[in-house]
């Protein structure tokens, strides 16, 4: 499936999936992860120390160097839609906090129960 539509959140740009282009609202199942095995060896992260990104705090300082490695990444879309489709509760994944991630699913369900009614 080809995914070279983007949509920004926080001056960072994810997929969207190419049947949702005609303007139809993007739901939390379609940043669902697809597996790959090789998004991972392409990461801008590969190799750097997870402590920085699994900072011990929560403020946004303590994941400011992760987030700066992950606005370079060119696989930064595969490891969000990873991070979403396991719920990954810690870290930084695609760019994106633990907390930035719970809202962003938080505002995609929503839409999606919006859209049901």
């Amino acid at each position: 499936m080809s995914r070279n539509l983007e949509f920004t959140h926080r001056r960072s740009r994810y997929m969207i999936p190419e049947e949702k282009r005609d303007g139809t609202v993007l739901t939390l199942s379609d940043l669902m992860w697809e597996p790959d095995a090789g998004w991972r060896e392409s990461a801008a992260c590969s190799g750097v120390d997870s402590d920085t990104f699994f900072p011990a705090s929560e403020e946004e300082s303590a994941a400011k160097s992760a987030k700066k490695i992950c606005s370079e990444c060119p696989v930064r879309d595969a490891c969000l839609q990873y991070a979403l489709s396991t719920n990954q509760t810690s870290g930084v994944w695609g760019g994106l906090d633990a907390g930035e991630r719970r809202r962003l699913r938080r505002r995609l369900r929503d839409r999606e129960r919006r859209k049901a009614s």
